[in-house]
């Protein structure tokens, strides 16, 4: 990653902070944190934090030899590869949470955050994902890191427990509105449980992951084929074309004007007045799938204030080169409403196609969980492991 901004042009990464939104990094692996790299970016770009996944951590352990001394070590031989895993992984969540430490500190422990997430063959197993989810906190020993738990049926009251025993949540694997609503509400009813026991609310974090790019991807797919059809009349063929490539930022929007309604009035003073933070919405998922649109759009369009955008490498760099910067969260919010009302017109059920994409999601995050333990099995073979 290369750093081209100067005085006369500034740095957009680092404008993000001045509408009240936070840039995060998806991706971890050794090397950027041991070289010094991280600390220049944050630094330079003015980075927040930093997510990880199954997928990241399988690229880093199979393309690389970062992971060297603990695939080869004697200890190694003794565990298995979910094991060998879990060391690579939460030495790397320490170290990431170690640099971020000044971030949490400067920030009133608003940012500075580092995502570990769950075993995803968890993800329908509520005992297990709190048991793991615990156990990964206690392991990691960082108060900036956050345990990542994906909004499944089973994982919402996971969630909530989780949260009123003081851990740091980072709810991943949201796509519809009303499971947005459902994990605030695990936020605020933790918090009270927590006020109520007397219990300080100042260091309790949380964020929900809404995922975008997936959403336009199966959406956009779906409005084509019927583009495509026969039968489909002119009418019709004008609003499928006012939808296409609306509907993740038109969802979002109207998610957003939901946050700003559930963290306001009575209710949250109460907590607020305690010393509680909104649990934030982070923009998840946020690479442009479709090279029709621009390569930052998942950035540029989703600017507001109290959020999070967890950004990869390759759309981390071009935000910085040519990223605009506007308040376009709360944008034509009626227009976007439109857009949502216009999609149920074409036959397109919001419901069925966010339901889709979070059972699509855990079925992702599972297959990337089994690559990445074929991978590590695979590389502590070739380093003298077992």
């Amino acid at each position: 990653m290369t750093t081209t901004t100067t005085a006369a042009n500034p740095n957009p990464l680092k404008g993000l902070l001045a509408y009240g939104q936070s840039a995060w990094m998806d991706y971890i692996r050794r090397d950027l944190l041991i070289s010094g790299e991280l600390q220049r970016i944050i630094h330079d770009d003015g980075l927040r934090g930093m997510t990880s996944n199954p997928a990241i951590f399988e690229k880093a352990i199979a393309t690389g030899k970062d992971y060297a001394d603990i695939l080869s070590s004697p200890e190694a031989k003794k565990m298995d590869a979910k094991g060998i895993y879990e060391k690579i992984a939460i030495r790397d969540v320490q170290a990431a949470c170690d640099i971020f430490k000044s971030v949490y500190t400067e920030s009133k422990r608003r940012d500075g955050y580092v995502s570990l997430e769950v075993s995803p063959e968890l993800a329908h197993d509520a005992a297990g994902t709190l048991e793991e989810a615990r156990r990964l906190w206690k392991e990691v020993g960082r108060e900036n890191v956050m345990i990542k738990v994906p909004a499944t049926p089973e994982g919402v009251p996971v969630i909530r427990q989780l949260l009123e025993d003081g851990v740091n949540v980072n709810i991943t694997l949201l796509f519809a509105q009303s499971a947005y609503e459902s994990v605030a509400e695990a936020y605020l009813s933790a918090l009270e449980a927590r006020s109520k026991k007397g219990v300080d609310l100042s260091h309790i974090a949380s964020v929900a992951s809404f995922f975008v790019s997936r959403i336009d991807s199966l959406i956009d797919s779906r409005l084509e084929e019927m583009m495509d059809h026969h039968d489909t009349d002119a009418a019709k063929r004008a609003l499928i074309a006012s939808v296409h490539g609306q509907v993740a930022i038109a969802n979002a929007k109207l998610t957003y004007k939901k946050y700003q309604e559930l963290f306001s009035g009575p209710r949250w003073k109460a907590l607020a007045d305690k010393g509680a933070q909104t649990q934030r919405l982070l923009w998840a998922s946020t690479s442009t799938k479709n090279p029709k649109y621009r390569d930052v759009i998942y950035v540029e369009e989703l600017i507001g204030a109290d959020t999070v955008d967890t950004i990869p490498p390759a759309t981390f760099d071009a935000f910085r080169d040519h990223g605009k910067l506007r308040n376009s969260l709360t944008e034509d919010v009626p227009g976007a409403a439109t857009v949502m009302a216009n999609l149920a017109k074409v036959g397109i059920s919001m419901k069925e196609a966010t339901d889709k994409l979070l059972e699509d999601g855990v079925k992702i995050f599972h297959e990337s969980f089994v690559k990445l333990i074929a991978a590590t099995d695979k590389s502590a073979g070739v380093h003298g492991g077992t």
